[in-house]
Formats: structure tokens, C-alpha cells, sequence
């Protein structure tokens, strides 16, 4: 039996997978939670060694409960949140709490950076990317200029799957893909931009603390002796590249081609495809990383998906069945009744300080059904705008594959085939960064170099991404159509209230 495991260290836990290649199936998956430090201002931050803590835990549950020898583990491959800020010093120890994706007490450094690289437009043209408050490099200046003490001890600059890999390796190093997120690689040619470097500090060589990039096939190196010992493992035991979370939940929905969408419905929501060629004149809405597969993986991102939909399931005390019943029991378009449902200021389009907001109320319509399925409708309107643009760039979006809580939701599902106007699907392991890490250490530890790189990772996606085909919905024509002006009525609102924002 010859064992990989796939790792997914998330913002509110780590997932690990177990994953036997010999008889092509899972043997079992735990999760470990992690405590979120927050605060008003836009703090959100965690200690990395929570994450650590978390894997431990995790490994050993689910080595524990399905009886599995760690000794057959082959490779480990890891998925990290996107955009952490890990500060190290020259001893390997972090100095300062993790700073996360969904960090926002950084806005003016992020407002300094592109002020000072020419603006947005300037900056796109520099990075192929527009730098968000939430990329890593406005944590990195808010870190020197909050710590000076600190900067001054900073010998180098981690990601969060990176820190885990330097954890079990001892190895430094950062992949194409997660490196994108950055805000520091043009992620045209794949290069650190030294002006963006040389912004954040002139009197030092920011391009010293940044590791070596390393390409997706690419095996780091083994665990070392410690974590062997620790946690049972074959010295011998690889660890691939890994990745960011998108990067490696592309690879576990098989999202590694043309055509194929991915499509979140968690927290956040997410929508991102693969692109053999970089979309060079996209719209600077579309955050165009690099995929995990040396390709590009352009990606939108909203704020408000189950963060919005729960907001008002808790409201009126609904569990999740009850919740969908007064979904499905009400008319699409929620007879009148439009969420604009900005609860935590939005990413696309660009609203950081927006506010939510409800509209179309009057005596006959106000409901608790109407309520729940408005705010349905509205979150899946904010990912629409994001498949709009990717179409509107020339983007393929021939199947949307769904991940997240909410894709197990029937009448979301039909929601978004109609609202989108494209088959749905959700894949079986609803773990898809953890799977996609797996297969990723699979694939780095039998790369051939003589063989087409594609092939040999298409036969693994093939082999292990599994489609719930009684989950697949086609959208109905007529309510497609409704929804297509309800659609409409959506972006009148939203220009509305947000003139600023391009419809």
C-alpha cells in the first residue's frame, strides 16, 4: 500500500487526507480548528504555530481512526490560505503573529504601494496584477513600519503552506502559484518585480528575504530527522511544492485545462479557471495568479457568500434544512426584494468600506422565505458579475464545478445553473485543496521528465477527482431568462448605490 497525504491549512482549520494510490481511493481525512485573532480595525491574524498544533492533531486522528502505518506515507503535499505574511528570523523562528488573507488594517500601505508604482493602472502594467489590501506585500510594509525593532531581525518572508513546508523540511522555498498572490511577482514572466521590492525598502534587499521559487513538479526536499521521529514517517518521505488553497482546490476539481471553473460557495466565494496564457488585457478585476500546474489561474474573489447567507439564516434562528425550505418555498426573485449583500465591504467589484444593505421592502413581500432566498440570489448575482467578466475577457466557462458548504444545497445549486446560465456540478470530496495537494505529491514524486507534463497530471486528476453526477443540474431555460433580467435590475442597484463601480 503506497500512501501520499494532502494537507489544507486553511483560516479556520487544517484538513488532512490520506490518499492510497495502489487501490485508487481515500482511506480517511480529520480536521483540526484554529482560533482567528481579530479585531475592528481589520485585524486578522493567527500564530503559525497554531497551524502546527492543528496538523498534529489531525495527522494523528486520522491515522488513529482507520488504522493506517504513517511508515507507507511516500509524500506529503501541502495547500496553505493564500497571502499570509510569515516573518522569520535568521534562526527559523517567527517573530510576529501571521497576518491573513482577510487582513484589512493594512489599506493605507496598500494605497502607498500603488501610489508610489504610478497608480493602478501603472501597477497592473508592472505586475499583470493589482495589488489588494489583503496581498502579502502591504502586510510586509505595515510590518516594517509597525516594527522596526522586528524588521530589523527579519531574515525571511514565508507563506503559510511555506512555513509548513520549512516545518517538516527545513527546506525554504515558495511556488509559482501562491508566490503570484504576493503582490511582489509580475506574474507575466514570472519574475520578482524589484521596483515593487525596492518601494517597500530602499536601504535594504527585500530580494534577500524572499526563498527560491520553485516550479510545481518540483519535490522540496524530505522531512527532516525530527519530524520523522515525531510523527512516525519513513525518512525517506517527500514533500512536494505544494501551493495556495485556489492553486491546489484547481488541481482536486480537475480544473487543470480550458473550460473548466471552479466555483466556491464558502465564506468568501471564489470562481477561477486555467489559462494556458496569461489574459493580459484582462479587466484589473481579475486577479491573475499563477496555477500550480505552470499555467496562469486568473480568480475572483467576493466577500460574501455564507458569511452573508448565514448572517440571515442566524437571524431567524433556521438550521440548514429549515433554511433551504424557505429557499425553495419562495418565487425566484424573491417577489421584489434585492440584497446588495456587502456585510464585510466586498472584493469585486472593489468595496472594501461597503455596507449591506436591503431593498425593494413593502407590506406584501416581507418575509422570512423572501429574506433567505434574496440573499441567495444576491450572493450568487456578486459571483455572476465574476463570470461575466472572465467571459468578457475571452475567458472559456463551459462547466462550473462546485466546492464549499453551500454547494451542498440543492436549491443553491439550481439557483446558480439558472443565475449563470451553465451546468453545475459538485465533485465528491467536497476537500478539494486537500485532495489537489495529494495528488500534486503524487505527481512530484513519479514526475517523469521525459513525459508530457500534462499527461501524466491529467491521468492523476482523471484517476481521483470524482464528479457527483446525481448533483448536476442544466439550467432551465425559462428561469434562466428571469434571471437574467432580475440580473439587470441587480446591477442598476448596485451602479446606484456605488457610481463608481463599472457594470
Amino acid at each position: 500500500m503506497t500512501l501520499y497525504l494532502g494537507v489544507d491549512c486553511g483560516t479556520q482549520s487544517t484538513k488532512v487526507l490520506v490518499l492510497d494510490t495502489q487501490n485508487e481511493r481515500i482511506l480517511g481525512q480529520a480536521s483540526a480548528p484554529h482560533q482567528i485573532i481579530s479585531d475592528t480595525n481589520g485585524k486578522r491574524e493567527q500564530l503559525a504555530e497554531w497551524w502546527t498544533t492543528a496538523f498534529s492533531e489531525a495527522f494523528n486522528e486520522v491515522l488513529t481512526r482507520n488504522k493506517i502505518d504513517s511508515r507507507r506515507i511516500r509524500a506529503i503535499g501541502i495547500s496553505g490560505q493564500q497571502h499570509g505574511f510569515v516573518p522569520l528570523d535568521v534562526d527559523g523562528n517567527v517573530i510576529a503573529p501571521v497576518k491573513l488573507w482577510c487582513d484589512t488594517e493594512t489599506v493605507i500601505q496598500n494605497e502607498l504601494l500603488i501610489e508610489c508604482l504610478g497608480g493602478q493602472s501603472s501597477a497592473f502594467k508592472k505586475l499583470g496584477i493589482i495589488p489588494q489590501t489583503g496581498f502579502t506585500v502591504s502586510k510586509i510594509l505595515w510590518f516594517k513600519q509597525k516594527y522596526p525593532e522586528l524588521w530589523n531581525k527579519l531574515d525571511k518572508i514565508l507563506l503559510p503552506h511555506d512555513y509548513l513546508n520549512y516545518w517538516l523540511t527545513g527546506k525554504l522555498s515558495m511556488e509559482f502559484g501562491d508566490a503570484s498572490g504576493t503582490g511582489l511577482l509580475n506574474v507575466i514572466d514570472k519574475k520578482w518585480n524589484l521596483e515593487v521590492l525596492a518601494t517597500i525598502s530602499s536601504e535594504q534587499d527585500v530580494l534577500a528575504l524572499l526563498p527560491q521559487l520553485s516550479e510545481a513538479q518540483k519535490v522540496i526536499g524530505t522531512v527532516s530527522a525530527e519530524i520523522a521521529k515525531k510523527f512516525n514517517l519513513d525518512p525517506s518521505t517527500k514533500v512536494s511544492t505544494g501551493g495556495g488553497d485556489n492553486m491546489m482546490a484547481a488541481i482536486g476539481t480537475g480544473n487543470i485545462e480550458p473550460g473548466i471553473t471552479t466555483m466556491s460557495l464558502g465564506t468568501s466565494g471564489t470562481i477561477f479557471t486555467y489559462s494556458d496564457t496569461p489574459v493580459v488585457n484582462q479587466s484589473q478585476s481579475i486577479a491573475q495568479f499563477c496555477s500550480s500546474t505552470n499555467g496562469w489561474l486568473p480568480l475572483i474573489c467576493t466577500m460574501n457568500v455564507t458569511s452573508a447567507t448565514s448572517s440571515i439564516q442566524e437571524l431567524f434562528k433556521k438550521d440548514i434544512e429549515q433554511f433551504n425550505s424557505a429557499i425553495s418555498s419562495a418565487n425566484p426573485g424573491a417577489d421584489g426584494i434585492t440584497i446588495l449583500p456587502f456585510f464585510n465591504g466586498e472584493r469585486t467589484p472593489d468595496l472594501p468600506t461597503a455596507k449591506g444593505s436591503i431593498h425593494g421592502i413593502d407590506l406584501t413581500n416581507l418575509s422570512e422565505s423572501n429574506l433567505c432566498r434574496a440573499v441567495i440570489e444576491s450572493a450568487t448575482y456578486g459571483l455572476k458579475y465574476g463570470i461575466e467578466l472572465f467571459i468578457r475577457e475571452g475567458i472559456q466557462v463551459e462547466e462550473i464545478r462546485l466546492i464549499g458548504g453551500g454547494s451542498k444545497s440543492q436549491i443553491w445549486r439550481e439557483i446558480v445553473a439558472n443565475v449563470t446560465g451553465k451546468p453545475v456540478v459538485s465533485v465528491i470530496n467536497e476537500e478539494a485543496a486537500a485532495l489537489g495537494a495529494a495528488i500534486q505529491a503524487v505527481w512530484c514524486d513519479t514526475f517523469d521528465e521525459n513525459l508530457n507534463e500534462f499527461n501524466q497530471l491529467k491521468a492523476l486528476t482523471d484517476k481521483y477527482v470524482t464528479l457527483d453526477e446525481t448533483s448536476r443540474i442544466f439550467p432551465n431555460k425559462e428561469l434562466s431568462e428571469s434571471y437574467a433580467k432580475l440580473y439587470q435590475n441587480y446591477l442598476k442597484l448596485l451602479k446606484h448605490n456605488f457610481p463608481e463601480v463599472t457594470v
